[in-house]
């Protein structure tokens, strides 16, 4: 078995299946290439009695045809591809019934939304299959499985026809943390310092598939020039498939995408509307539900507000990277992102994407400040100036249970950051007018986090209550 990099969580509850004295249904979701499949396999190794794959696009007699191959590989015999999926879940029975009298295995349906085509019965064959016999069957796991996060909790863990309630478990598997990521790629004999870590983070997130492009010994701007810009790099066309393998009618997804892209603050739900020229009603909230269960945006909810008023920040790292850099063309073939990687355009947009990382490392900065135990709710807040009335725009609050707010500052430096005069005072008045506008009553602390530190902290007492640095956001939890 392979070792499995972090998903601490996610084996404890692997485990658990086996132990557990009834059958277990277990869906799994998550985005493309996030390592499903790979988890599956390893904590499964030796309880694996059946996989099977679905194929995208494919048509029903080759899907048919594929698992009749599957059932060869399970049996070592020659195997017919099945007539139907209701055959073909018959020969599954007697080839699993044997094998589970007297102690606990694994069943896989890898890419289960695939396996669904129009007018297939695969669904039902499946329901059939599950409420009928798997689900008597104390000694069995299924697993099922797809990239489609939206398509498996709608006509899945949500469905309301014959698969309602009957998913005993649900796991969502999400990118590698910080501290995931440079242990994954340690695994792999790659020592990066962490500020060039951050970096890689920025364009290609904790996907572990796009990990596995980085090579020994060169450095992060090596890498993405050569994985991002050359004619034949693996990340130069993934937008272009990653969203039509994941949503039918791709389209409103894509523009939506490329909206929150330029719009580093975010956007509510009406300005997607108008900026994507999309219809007002249900059609929008799915593609946006739809987007934000796979793992691509996130709806942050305004301090004092509720949920209706919500703004939407891409926050899926390779997206927001090959809308900026990639799509353009402006930035094309080798060696030409070596050049570029030491402009200020470069620097300033790592400013907002270290502040996307931050709000993905939440845990990580509750920790730091030593806050892990107490209730929190997360919030962003922006205020427009009206005549004489001064604006304001925090990224993120944290406001705790414990009768305090931590407005964060996040930024993103080569070195120390030095707080000047001039930022100071615009960060007290950020604190002044939020507490003009919110009229809150409690306790604020400013906190700064950055890469390497805040220099010039003591020119301004009390003004910043607590910094964290970025080997702060490199813990790993639980």
């Amino acid at each position: 078995m392979e070792q499995i990099i972090g998903r601490i969580s996610e084996q404890k509850q692997l485990a658990l299946l086996l132990e557990s004295p009834d059958a277990e249904l277990l869906s799994i979701y998550g985005r493309r290439r996030i390592g499903k499949t790979f988890l599956i396999r390893n904590a499964y190794e030796k309880q694996l009695i059946f996989e099977f794959s679905g194929l995208h696009n494919a048509s029903l007699s080759k899907q048919l045809n594929l698992f009749g191959q599957a059932m060869t590989i399970a049996t070592g015999i020659p195997f017919a591809s099945p007539t139907s999926w209701m055959h073909a879940f018959e020969q599954l029975i007697a080839l699993i019934e044997p094998k589970i009298k007297k102690q606990k295995k694994v069943v896989f349906i890898d890419e289960f939304p695939w396996l669904h085509t129009p007018r297939s019965g695969f669904r039902e064959a499946f329901e059939y299959f599950w409420n009928m016999w798997a689900s008597r069957q104390k000694n069995l796991v299924v697993v099922i499985c797809g990239s489609a996060a939206a398509w498996m909790i709608k006509n899945i863990i949500n469905h309301r026809g014959g698969l309602h309630n009957r998913v005993t478990r649900k796991m969502r598997l999400l990118p590698f943390s910080l501290g995931e990521t440079e242990q994954f790629l340690r695994s792999r004999n790659i020592r990066l310092d962490r500020y060039q870590l951050i970096q890689l983070y920025m364009v290609m997130g904790g996907v572990p598939q796009y990990l596995k492009m980085i090579d020994r010994g060169e450095s992060v701007t090596i890498a993405i020039d050569r994985i991002c810009f050359s004619k034949d790099g693996f990340l130069n066309d993934e937008f272009k498939n990653l969203f039509h393998s994941l949503f039918n009618n791709a389209s409103s997804h894509i523009a939506i995408i490329k909206a929150l892209a330029q719009k580093g603050k975010g956007l509510t739900r009406n300005e997607v509307i108008t900026t994507c020229k999309l219809q007002t009603g249900g059609g929008t909230t799915q593609v946006l539900e739809e987007l934000r269960e796979s793992g691509f945006i996130e709806a942050y909810i305004p301090f004092g507000k509720h949920s209706k008023d919500s703004v939407y920040k891409l926050i899926d790292e390779y997206s927001l990277f090959y809308a900026k850099f990639i799509a353009n063309g402006k930035i094309n073939g080798r060696g030409s992102w070596t050049t570029f990687a030491s402009s200020q355009a470069w620097i300033s947009w790592c400013g907002i994407a270290f502040e996307s990382i931050c709000l993905k490392h939440i845990l990580q900065l509750k920790q730091a400040l030593g806050i892990a135990s107490v209730h929190t709710e997360q919030y962003v807040w922006r205020h427009s100036s009206q005549g004489h009335d001064a604006g304001a725009q925090i990224d993120l609050l944290i406001d705790r249970q414990d009768q305090c707010i931590n407005v964060c500052e996040m930024k993103f430096s080569r070195t120390e950051f030095e707080l000047s005069k001039k930022y100071a005072i615009e960060l007290q008045n950020k604190l002044d007018v939020f507490l003009a506008k919110t009229k809150t009553r409690k306790s604020l602390f400013l906190t700064m986090v950055s890469t390497h530190g805040i220099k010039n902290v003591q020119s301004y007492p009390g003004l910043v209550q607590s910094e964290i640095n970025m080997n702060d956001l490199f813990k790993i939890i639980d």
